[in-house]
Formats: C-alpha cells, sequence, structure tokens
C-alpha cells in the first residue's frame, strides 16, 4: 500500500505529465489516501481533466476537488453569450436529443435538465457543454427515463462486467431499486471502479448508479 508521500507525489507527477493540466496553479495534499486539489485553473475543462488524471493513479481512494475556475480576459463571456454557445453545442453534437434539454447559464455555471432514453445521452450533452469557453462549471440534472425491469438491468450489468477484462465480475455484487442500481464490493483500483459504474451506466433504463465499491490495495 502507498504511502500519502508516495500517493501525492504520483498525483502530481500524473498532473504533470498530462498536457490539459501541467500549467494549471494547483496544490495536491492526501491524507488516508484521499486527494484534496486546491487552486484555480483557467477553465472547467482543465479543472475536469484535473479530476481523471487524479482517477488514473493507483492508490486514489476519494478525491476532494476544492478547484476553482477563473475565467479572465479572453476567457470571459457574458452569460448570454455562453448560453448561445452551449445552445449550438447541443444542437451540432449527434448524440444529444437537443430538442429534448434545456439549459441555464448563470454566473458562468451551467445546468442542464430534461429526460433522455440513455445515460450515454445524458453524458454527451454536459461533454458537448463542457469544453465551451466562459464555462465555469457544469449541473448536469439530466435524467434518465426507464425502459426496462429491474431484473433485466440486473442481468445486463452483469454480463457487461464479466466480459470487461479488467474487472473481477466474482468482487462485486449488483443491486437493482427500481431504475437504480447499486454496487458493492472491492475492487483493486480507481480505474476498476470507473469501469464497473461505467458497465452499471451502459444498461438501458439505469437512472441513478450508487457507488459503493471500495478500493483496496
Amino acid at each position: 500500500m502507498k504511502s500519502d508521500t508516495q500517493l501525492q507525489k504520483d498525483v502530481i507527477e500524473e498532473l504533470r505529465w498530462d498536457p490539459r493540466v501541467k500549467d494549471a496553479e494547483i496544490a495536491v495534499a492526501v491524507k488516508d489516501g484521499v486527494v484534496t486539489l486546491a487552486g484555480s485553473v483557467d477553465s472547467y475543462a482543465q479543472k475536469y481533466a484535473a479530476e481523471r488524471a487524479v482517477e488514473r493513479v493507483t492508490g486514489v481512494r476519494a478525491i476532494a476537488d476544492e478547484l476553482k475556475v477563473r475565467a479572465e480576459g479572453p476567457m470571459e463571456r457574458s452569460d448570454t453569450d455562453i448560453a448561445h454557445a452551449v445552445v449550438n453545442a447541443l444542437k451540432w453534437d449527434i448524440e444529444v436529443p437537443d430538442d429534448r434539454i434545456t439549459a441555464e447559464v448563470e454566473n458562468g455555471w451551467v445546468t442542464l435538465r430534461g429526460e433522455v432514453d440513455w445515460n450515454y445521452q445524458k453524458t454527451a450533452a454536459e461533454r458537448a457543454v463542457r469544453y465551451l469557453t466562459g464555462v465555469k462549471g457544469v449541473s448536469n440534472l439530466i435524467t434518465v427515463k426507464p425502459k426496462v425491469s429491474a431484473t433485466e438491468v440486473k442481468e445486463k450489468i452483469e454480463a457487461a462486467l464479466k466480459r470487461h477484462a479488467e474487472l473481477d465480475a466474482k468482487r462485486i455484487t449488483v443491486e437493482t431499486h427500481g431504475n437504480r442500481v447499486v454496487l458493492k464490493g472491492e475492487v483493486h483500483s480507481w480505474m476498476e471502479r470507473s469501469a464497473a459504474e461505467t458497465a452499471a451506466w451502459a444498461a438501458p433504463g439505469v437512472a441513478d448508479v450508487e457507488d459503493r465499491l471500495v478500493v483496496t490495495a
């Protein structure tokens, strides 16, 4: 098991290695495997990339993201400009049913609402606006409309877990409560936990995934 000092060093190196975040002013603190990011970045996309970089590091058990987005100079835009950009971004993304999604912008923060059939559509909507200039954050409140029974969802998720080479499906249990999925068990890394969660979200009709998986050394 890594010490907090070694984990902090690995996280800092991963952030420096990623070209999307290496120039950001980010401070890293680690305690008991929990990584806290503090400081400021130029865009929400950079903040998002920093989170993903930390998730790739073995030994990370949880992330507390306290990064602030500073949109200044050419990166600063009015809420009206951002709103127009959001509408266009949603319209031009082929995976987004833009006629079923609404967006609100306040102080650079984008809130998405609506109802879609698949989680990938919900994810695509957030991805479409994440990299827009001036965006300081995204609240994705889009809901996924249930399409199949809880039993079918459970069977599809368990089959997906078995197909994933990086996952030990025997260590993961799947519970379904309506359109909500609960994952329990143990995984070896944050990346395995993320892969299991992705598999759960890929099932049709899943509206919420509660990830109770524990990362063990």
